[in-house]
């Protein structure tokens, strides 16, 4: 699958249509999430990232807001199916034995 640029310099939408930012394998959304969680400034997201130029992040952040509902569905996809993958996973072996230690 090609990456198709988009009108965003530093965004490429990869073959199933996610963007990432270019030249990295980082999902526009998961940098987003951690704009979002916790609060960071693009200052504070290159620091946390170094790997990503600071006008990727901007760039980033920019296609986020173009694209603000399709984004935020995407989240609420992927937090319903970590939500759903954690109440079908099996006890974890620790959590078997503190359960077995009736804690």
């Amino acid at each position: 699958m090609l990456d198709t640029p988009t009108q965003y310099k530093h965004i490429q939408l990869q073959g199933d249509g996610v963007p990432i930012i270019a030249g990295t394998t980082m999902k526009v959304v998961e940098l987003v999430t951690s704009h979002i969680t916790y609060g960071w400034s693009p200052e504070e997201l290159h620091f946390q990232y170094p790997h990503i130029a600071l006008s990727k992040i901007y760039s980033a952040l920019a296609y986020y807001w173009d694209h603000k509902q399709e984004i935020d569905d995407d989240m609420q996809r992927r937090l319903e199916f970590a939500e759903q993958m954690r109440r079908n996973a099996p006890p974890s072996p620790l959590q078997s034995k503190l359960q077995a230690q009736n804690f």
